[in-house]
């Protein structure tokens, strides 16, 4: 018997149509409050944005089977998403109006297994440091008892929009 999963999302021309038109966290807090449709890629794996501050994004992601590797655990490149939601959207809640960004690159580091039975984990993203053109960002994934699963950094792009 096989397991089915369904979902909906929003066009994605819409959130992007707003990009620079407003700061990077004034952005973040619309899609936070709904006034801006969430990404299709939030919709397809279940990643919500949870908190946000200027420097500072938390998403999180409730695991599921349909984040599963053939190991039967949660796929790295789930983790590498959350991951790069939440560095890059530290990044985007520093940004002014008529800025964008883009992420250079990602680097992450595995450490615990994730599962159904993990719970809901929270990627916390933080700026370490924001300069005129690039940006560097650390991110976090823990479990609910506050253990660290995983950490990544990342560079972006700044750029005129």
């Amino acid at each position: 018997m096989g397991r089915s999963r369904t979902f909906e999302w929003a066009d994605p021309a819409v959130s992007a149509a707003e990009v620079g038109r407003k700061t990077g966290l004034e952005f973040l807090h619309d899609l936070m409050a709904g006034r801006l449709p969430a990404p299709p890629v939030s919709a397809t794996l279940g990643i919500t944005l949870d908190e946000v501050e200027h420097g500072r994004a938390v998403f999180c992601l409730k695991p599921g089977e349909e984040h599963y590797n053939p190991i039967g655990s949660v796929h790295g490149g789930v983790y590498a998403t959350l991951l790069d939601f939440a560095a890059g959207g530290a990044v985007q809640s520093t940004l002014a109006e008529k800025e964008g960004y883009t992420s250079l690159d990602l680097t992450v580091k595995f450490l615990r297994p994730i599962s159904v039975d993990t719970g809901v984990v929270r990627a916390v993203g933080t700026v370490l440091n924001r300069g005129r053109r690039t940006a560097l960002a650390k991110a976090e994934l823990y479990d609910s008892a506050n253990r660290l699963l995983a950490h990544a950094t990342s560079s972006c792009l700044i750029f005129p929009v």
